[in-house]
Formats: structure tokens, C-alpha cells, sequence
């Protein structure tokens, strides 16, 4: 199955398990109800920051939207590289891959390339679910602003931060940056 596609039924499961009509999800979001259903129809190729408004109008992670709920998913404790779910954003060329195996846990693991002088910026923040994240960078450089906050971070660096605020990632280097994020609810 195609990532637009686990997008599409995940977001149409996570607001079917909650009753939320397209209307109340896109009052909750943020995000037009004409873009969510071009979403759930695996019609549109979403942003990071539409995907972000969207995993917080559901009170979820945004890894969780890339999670495969099929039927047809196995559920198993080992979730090998090519089983991993990638997804690029196409407005920055950042591409996540989800590394955590589908079975519930309160940590997720995502692995990010980010590109040379992309910006991404999540306005979207989570108000009424505690979720902690750390960014560990495994090579080049990343600009992380947290609200008002700034860090510039160098290999080997570790961020932690709660998902309560703002966040920009940058990358001001010469190199593509590569970092770990692990998320904690």
C-alpha cells in the first residue's frame, strides 16, 4: 500500500473512532474540510504542516498517521527497514521514516533526512495530551526553535522538548541533516 493511502485510511479511521464529521475535524485542524477529504480520498499528497494540524485536531502523534491499520498489517515486535514506512514532504523534500513496529507502545521512533536550507514549521501544538519529544542528530545540523527558543544543534546533540509549543526545524548547513526523534505520550 502506497504511503498517501495509509495516510487516507488512517486519518478516516482515527475521525471515524472519534464521530468527528469533516466539518468538526477542520474546525478542530485547521485544515479545510475540501483538503481532508482530498486526504482521505489518498487524492492529495499533504504537507508536514497540514499532517501536524491534522494529528493534533485528532489528538494524536504525528507518527501515528503513517501507522498501517489495515487488516491486512501484521503486528509484529520487529518491523524490518523495508517494511518501514517513508513519506517526503512535498514542500520541503524532508523525508521521516517511521521505525517503530505497530504494536502499542507509548514511544515512537522516526528517523528524518532533512534537506539544505529547508524550513519546516509545525504551528500546530498538542494542548490537552502530554507528548515529549528529543531530536538526536546523527549527522550535519539542525536549527530547532521552540517557541521563543532557539538551538542550534551539531552532531551528536539531543533536544528534548514537549509538543506544547510552536517548532521550526531548519537546516542552516552545508550537508543534508540526518536525526533520530523519539516521541513519548
Amino acid at each position: 500500500m502506497d504511503i498517501n493511502t495509509i495516510i487516507a485510511h488512517r486519518v478516516r479511521e482515527l475521525r471515524d473512532q472519534q464521530k468527528l464529521s469533516l466539518d468538526a475535524l477542520a474546525k478542530r485542524s485547521g485544515v479545510s474540510r475540501s483538503n481532508i477529504s482530498l486526504i482521505e480520498r489518498g487524492e492529495s499528497s499533504p504537507t508536514a504542516a497540514a499532517l501536524d494540524k491534522l494529528a493534533v485536531g485528532l489528538g494524536v502523534t504525528l507518527a501515528s498517521l503513517f501507522e498501517d491499520s489495515s487488516p491486512a498489517a501484521v503486528v509484529s515486535p520487529v518491523l524490518r527497514k523495508a517494511e518501514q514506512i517513508c513519506w517526503t514532504d512535498p514542500a520541503s523534500g524532508y523525508m521521516r521514516r517511521n521505525l517503530s513496529p505497530g504494536l502499542p507502545s507509548p514511544i515512537q521512533l522516526v528517523e528524518v533526512e532533512f534537506p539544505v536550507g529547508q524550513t519546516v514549521r509545525y504551528d500546530g501544538f498538542h494542548q490537552n495530551i502530554d507528548i515529549q519529544q528529543q531530536v538526536w542528530i546523527l549527522a550535519g545540523q539542525m536549527r530547532l526553535t521552540v517557541g521563543e527558543e532557539t538551538w542550534d544543534l551539531q552532531t551528536g546533540d539531543c533536544l528534548s522538548m514537549a509538543l506544547d509549543k510552536p517548532i521550526t526545524f531548519h537546516n542552516p548547513g552545508k550537508v543534508a541533516a540526518r536525526y533520530l526523534v523519539a516521541l513519548c505520550k
